[in-house]
């Protein structure tokens, strides 16, 4: 598994509305998409302009082969729901080393 991690710079007042559109714009194209595994959306309590956005790949090859016209395409139809761009303010890319599950997890039903 392969995390994509992007951090958005949200004004508070939008916040709602970003991750309403982003769920029915973004999240919903990204899930007709080969090898997406899931998506959470984070706020930092630290600092409640910051948005995280953390998308679950199943590999890297199947992220990364989504073609740029369709991301261009999906980020305009959101550019314009919203009225406005949100820059991306940092992005990473994380590889599931380990994983430890809680023994509620483990048990067979």
């Amino acid at each position: 598994m392969v995390i994509e991690w992007l951090k958005v710079k949200v004004p508070i007042e939008l916040h709602d509305r970003y991750i309403e559109q982003d769920a029915a714009i973004w999240t919903t194209a990204l899930a007709n998409c080969a090898g997406f595994v899931g998506k959470q959306v984070w706020t930092n309590s630290q600092d409640p302009t910051e948005i995280i956005l953390v998308i679950q790949w199943a590999t890297r090859e199947q992220w990364k082969a989504i073609p740029i016209e369709q991301l261009e395409s999906i980020d305009r139809t959101f550019v314009m729901a919203m009225g406005q761009a949100f820059p991306l303010v940092e992005t990473g890319e994380y590889h599931l080393v380990a994983e430890t599950l809680s023994p509620s997890d483990l048990r067979l039903n």
